[in-house]
Formats: structure tokens, C-alpha cells, sequence
């Protein structure tokens, strides 16, 4: 019987704090930081009612316990269909190393001018370490390369700007074009994490241009490949406007 109602008063908390920890980060009630350790919390007490709904089951299967087993059943199901999610997300993301910046260029990356102004990033140091994410990034990612364009640098910072005004989640907090250098923030849409990112477009040898570009989190040591894969789809959409131009 105990094993039962364990299994699902865990699961109940687990649901709480997973359901807690979205909506307070969602809707600014916490830090976005603080809502995904909630979250996270919910997921190891959804773990716990998994395996100890596993336990339940096994001794509520013959009576006189099998009184308890709705307990049991419900405490199993609820911990696997929060768990296993979160799970499958942990696996998928397995892959990508555990830092938090990532750049085109590892020895000359564009670096942050406005960012360091906004106020939640006073006190942060914002330059590149390359000591520290340089290999990660090789090893992680490959050689992540910046977008060799053919137009020059004037009329690709012009394609960018307008592009960075639509991109889902992104607000443009600095443009520079006499450098065409582009800054902003981007925000998750669950737990509204905010990254910092610079777009810096150069002049290519023989004509043309190099659209370099970073990307930087704000919270936590990984990001799950976010920041490869913001300018990765953002290479890729610049690309078909290209294209179609």
C-alpha cells in the first residue's frame, strides 16, 4: 500500500513543479533560470514515481493489496509521460557539447559592443574565450564556417537587417552600419531564455562577402545546440533569399 501512494503523491508533486516551473518562467512570475531548475526538479520526482510505480505495481498485483493498484497505476503513468519526454530530449541532445558560444570564426569572432551596455548583461565579460570553446566547438560541431555571399557588404547588411526584424523570438537591439554589425537578443519560447547574438558582415577577398556571426547564452554551462542551430537556420534563410533574388 505504501509503495502505491507513494508512487502517485510523487507524481503529483512532479506534475506540480514541471507545470510550476514552465508557467512561472513562461509568464515572468520567476527567472527563466529558476523556472527550469523547478522544472528540472519535477523531472527527478517524476523518475522516482516511475520506479517506484514499477515497485507498486509488482506488489499490488494479488490481493488484499491490489486495493492500491489504481494508486500505483496512476503514479507509473503520470511519472512516464513526464519523464519520457525529457528523456528523449536529453538523448537527442546528447551530441552537442557543453558550452554556451559559438562562432564562425574562432580566432577573429565578431565581438559585442551593445550587449554589454543592456542590464543584464553588466558584469559580464562578453569577449570570446577561445581557450575555452574553440576545440569544444571543433570536436561538438565541425568547422562552422561564415556565409560566403556574392553581393557586397552594403546591400548584404540591408538583406539582413530586414531579415533579423522577422526572425521568430528576435529584437534587434543595435545596428552599426558603417561596420555592418548587427546585434540582439533572442528569446526561447517556453522558458523565454535570452541569448545574446552579433551578425558582422566583411568584405571578401575578390569580391563579395563573409556574413560572420555569434551567439551567446546568457544562462547555464550547454544550450542543447541552440546557438549552432539559430545560425544555422538563419545561414540557411539568408541563403534562399539569395537564391531567389
Amino acid at each position: 500500500m505504501i509503495p502505491a501512494w507513494l508512487a502517485f503523491i510523487d507524481a503529483l508533486a512532479a506534475a506540480a513543479l514541471v507545470l510550476a516551473g514552465i508557467v512561472g518562467a513562461h509568464y515572468r512570475f520567476t527567472a527563466p533560470f529558476v523556472g527550469f531548475q523547478i522544472f528540472v526538479l519535477g523531472f527527478f520526482l517524476a523518475i522516482l514515481a516511475l520506479f517506484v510505480g514499477i515497485v507498486a505495481l509488482f506488489v499490488t498485483r494479488k490481493p488484499p493489496r491490489r486495493r492500491a493498484r489504481p494508486q500505483a497505476m496512476a503514479g507509473f503513468v503520470l511519472g512516464v509521460v513526464i519523464a519520457i519526454p525529457v528523456v528523449f530530449k536529453i538523448v537527442s541532445t546528447a551530441k552537442y557539447p557543453a558550452i554556451n558560444d559559438i562562432t564562425t570564426d574562432v580566432n577573429n569572432p565578431p565581438e559585442f559592443v551593445h550587449a554589454e551596455q543592456l542590464r543584464a548583461n553588466r558584469g559580464r565579460d562578453m569577449t570570446y574565450n577561445k581557450a575555452l570553446y574553440a576545440a569544444a566547438q571543433e570536436q561538438g560541431y565541425g568547422n562552422v564556417e561564415p556565409l560566403a555571399l556574392k553581393a557586397d557588404p552594403g546591400t548584404v547588411f540591408a538583406q539582413i537587417q530586414a531579415l533579423a526584424s522577422r526572425m521568430p523570438g528576435w529584437e534587434v537591439t543595435y545596428t552599426d552600419p558603417k561596420t555592418h554589425t548587427l546585434e540582439g537578443v533572442a528569446t526561447s519560447s517556453l522558458f523565454h531564455f535570452k541569448d545574446d547574438f552579433v551578425i558582422q558582415v566583411r568584405a571578401a577577398g575578390g569580391g563579395g562577402s563573409l556574413v560572420e556571426m555569434r551567439s551567446k547564452s546568457r544562462d547555464g554551462v550547454g544550450d542543447f545546440g541552440v546557438n549552432y542551430n539559430r545560425i544555422e537556420d538563419f545561414f540557411a534563410r539568408l541563403r534562399i533569399e539569395n537564391a531567389s533574388g
